[in-house]
């Protein structure tokens, strides 16, 4: 005599019934949970680099006034800033994306010629540019781009500069900019005496004091010498910023529709199911399944779908990713390697989407009594 089948058996032996479907499901919800991944995953590699522009200068805190991209902070409150004891250095700071060709637009950041953030950069070659003087530095990868070496010159907006030296940065963000003179930026954006921010840098947490009850306490000092204006702290500007968030929205609105497509391919797949299996349901009812054995069926077999989904949209997610890293367009703001908290999260959504997709056709499994069940077949 054969042995009964297991919860689990069931399970497997009714999603190999009509494999096609199933493989066309597996697939609907892989492409969905592929592209949370390839989308989430580059908005927070682009987020990353981000805070590695901040990590390897030092900077702290950045004191702004409004939104990200806003230019209108008064430059001379870097002096006030510079007598706060728990100031170590603080600098101007302007950045801006400008065309530099018909094919090549780029960050442009404007900083004094001693400014500390300079300190984190490598030059490969040539010197730094001089304040006062329409000279420029080029990140590695623009440079290549650009195919311009010391000595050559950049116009932009018109203006000729004088590319002094090719410098690296730990961030692609930098790598693929142009560095210039505060006051020439300044010039070419007609806010003279205004910039985008005032980047600082704290001196040591002194003993005894937590550096987050010092970094608030910082925080308050800064803000009480230059009312108006806010101290953000480095990982809070790596995040909060339009680009970083136009990114995230543009991801999660993306990786939602698709989720949802997804959602509704598993529900018709299970609905499809349930109408096919009727009397086998009602003979499963009539040997003594409760109604709750049936729904856990139904559930699991959504679920196995959806995780199923999940392992298959997570390797296509990091061909996704390692595509980008590959593309010169992205190559700067993109890993090819996938973070364990999103691949986690990426399959704790494909199990959730498995499971709601799987409610409706599991009541309805579930609310049919052995007789009509039968009946109907």
């Amino acid at each position: 005599m054969a042995a009964p089948l297991s919860l689990t058996r069931f399970v497997l032996k009714n999603l190999q019934r009509r494999p096609l479907r199933t493989l066309l499901t597996l697939g609907g919800i892989g492409m969905a949970v592929g592209a949370f991944v390839g989308l989430v995953g580059f908005s927070r590699s682009f987020e990353h680099q981000w805070m590695q522009i901040y990590s390897s200068s030092g900077i702290d805190i950045a004191v702004i006034h409004g939104t990200f991209l806003n230019t209108s902070l008064d430059q001379s409150a870097t002096d006030k800033l510079r007598k706060l004891p728990v100031v170590a250095a603080a600098d101007p700071v302007i950045f801006n994306e400008m065309d530099l060709t018909p094919d090549v637009n780029a960050l442009v950041y404007g900083w004094p010629a001693g400014a500390f953030q300079l300190d984190a950069l490598q030059v490969l070659s040539g010197r730094r540019f001089r304040d006062g003087q329409a000279e420029v530095m080029l990140g590695d990868l623009l440079a290549q781009d650009l195919k311009k070496n010391p000595g050559d010159t950049l116009e932009i907006q018109g203006t000729s500069f004088t590319v002094t030296g090719i410098y690296h940065a730990a961030s692609g963000l930098e790598a693929d900019a142009v560095i210039m003179p505060l006051d020439q930026l300044q010039q070419l954006s007609s806010v003279q005496g205004k910039v985008s921010t005032i980047d600082v840098r704290l001196r040591p947490a002194p003993e005894g004091e937590s550096w987050d009850q010092y970094m608030k306490r910082a925080q308050s000092e800064i803000e009480g010498a230059v009312p108006g204006l806010r101290a953000v702290p480095a990982a809070q500007r790596a995040s909060d910023n339009q680009f970083v968030k136009l990114a995230q929205a543009s991801a999660w609105g993306t990786s939602t529709l698709a989720l949802l497509i997804g959602i509704l391919g598993i529900a018709n797949t299970m609905m499809m199911s349930v109408f096919e299996r009727t009397s086998e349901i009602g003979t499963l009812r009539a040997m003594g399944w409760r109604r709750g054995k049936v729904l856990a069926l139904i559930q699991l077999e959504a679920a196995a779908l959806g995780i199923g989904g999940g392992v298959v949209g997570v390797a296509l997610g990091w061909l996704v990713l390692r595509l980008l890293a590959r593309l010169p367009q992205t190559a700067t703001f993109v890993s090819a390697s996938i973070q364990w908290q999103l691949v986690v999260e990426a399959m704790g959504i494909a199990l959730l989407a498995g499971l709601a997709a799987g409610a409706l056709p599991a009541w309805r499994a579930g609310s049919l009594s052995p007789v009509d069940a039968l009946y109907r077949e």
